[in-house]
């Protein structure tokens, strides 16, 4: 891990409705990316991210599941934290807690339902933590699947800017893939190896307008990003897809676009394209602002930059009670390290704590790791008095990390026993 450059990594979580697709998008992930050798499908309750035995006997996301793969872009390997959160309204505050610390995320859809209230909910928890996102229109192969109506939803409900680097070929059952924008090509998936070998070729006859119509868009939205682009766009003359990568990376950086792309999760179409445009499009640790927290002692701020020669400073996002480990705290480092061993300094309580031992995440499975350095995500155990939104931080260079909010509750229910005897 050490020398790792942090311009190849990725701390991204999926977001959306509640059955927009996200854990089965999540299943396509990790087995594109090697990390599992079998599909698992939501219905059948053996989907990787879906570990609960409650999450797998109603196939929805209860908890947020965090896992580490990664994925080859232009030639680089790159390193992709994921967080696959929950789109029912009740557990809201688990997407608060993980968007606090991720650099970008992927707001998904239903092509056949659009923008749905708590597509609107997690979008302004985005707003909220400044988190730049693309977005992924799931769900192609469904009746009544409208790409271009969900992108014209995120305009008029949202106030997005959507700019769209696909457009579907075919729609519901005659969904057959996706024209690239940016490279001018259609790509074409292979049902029989479940997606995983794909065709790239040229853009079929009937669709070729359409297509030069929005990339046209594409074009014009991406000169709002770039004087080079723009200055190139109105003398009329070609733009090569370095630039708009360049231009669009720019403007998603700085939120004031968000790139769309489509497939059909299930259906194994669209997901290859989707990692290699998290890994073009969406920050890495370096490229979002340092991080600003107030030293505990003089109430100033301070900001920490994310490089291991920094002091150390995280803040714990989740804290979830392993059986066999017990209490297991996920987050996040902003700068420095957490080495297994090291004694780490909380502010809140004023005490120093003792990592034992800490893990990388696939699900529920832990990935043993000697440290987490600055940019990446791990889970620890071993702390005897830790909380949610607390820092973690070297007791000589204190500070404290702005901690995270947690919606009201929708309803609040109390059990009571009748008598002490029912306690036990």
């Amino acid at each position: 891990m050490a020398n790792r450059d942090l311009h190849l990594t990725r701390n991204i979580g999926i977001m959306a409705h509640i059955d927009a697709g996200k854990t089965t998008t999540s299943e396509r992930i990790l087995f594109y990316t090697g990390k599992t050798h079998k599909i698992g499908e939501v219905h059948d309750g053996a989907a990787t991210m879906d570990w609960m035995a409650q999450e797998q006997e109603r196939g929805i996301t209860i908890t947020s599941a965090a896992t580490t793969c990664n994925w080859n872009y232009d030639g680089k390997s790159y390193k992709i934290n994921l967080i696959d959160t929950p789109g029912h309204v009740d557990f809201t505050a688990e997407v608060e807690r993980s968007l606090r610390v991720l650099d970008g995320a992927v707001a998904t859809y239903s092509a056949a339902d659009g923008v749905q209230p708590q597509s609107e909910t997690v979008w302004r928890q985005a707003d909220k933590y400044n988190v730049p996102r693309i977005g992924y229109v799931n769900k192609m192969d469904r009746s009544g699947a409208n790409f271009f109506e969900t992108v014209q939803q995120m305009k008029d409900i949202l106030g997005a800017n959507p700019i769209a680097i696909q457009i579907p070929i075919g729609a519901e059952e005659n969904f057959k893939g996706v024209v690239d924008l940016i490279k001018m090509k259609a790509i074409l998936w292979h049902d029989e190896t479940m997606g995983a070998e794909y065709d790239v070729e040229e853009i079929p006859a009937e669709l070729a307008d359409e297509a030069a119509e929005w990339r046209e868009k594409l074009v014009e939205g991406a000169a709002n990003f770039d004087d080079e682009v723009m200055e190139l766009y109105l003398e009329g003359k070609e733009i090569s897809e370095e630039m708009l990568l360049r231009a669009i990376r720019k403007g998603c950086i700085a939120m004031e676009c968000c790139p769309m792309l489509l497939g059909s999760s299930y259906k194994n179409k669209g997901v290859q394209p989707l990692l290699d445009y998290v890994c073009a499009f969406l920050p890495s640790p370096v490229d979002t602002q340092a991080i600003v927290g107030t030293n505990p002692d003089t109430d100033e701020e301070e900001d920490r930059k994310p490089s291991e020669d920094a002091p150390t400073s995280a803040l714990a996002f989740k804290i979830a009670t392993d059986p066999f480990m017990g209490r297991l705290v996920f987050f996040r480092v902003y700068s420095g390290k957490v080495v297994a061993g090291s004694y780490v300094y909380n502010p809140r309580s004023g005490k120093r704590e003792r990592i034992s031992r800490l893990f990388q995440m696939n699900s529920k499975q832990e990935i043993p790791m000697e440290s987490i350095d600055a940019g990446d995500i791990g889970a620890g155990v071993g702390f005897k008095d830790i909380r949610t939104g607390d820092t973690l931080c070297d007791e000589k260079a204190p500070i404290v990390l702005e901690s995270m909010t947690f919606p009201d509750t929708v309803i609040s229910i109390a059990v009571e026993p009748k008598s002490q005897a029912d306690v036990a």
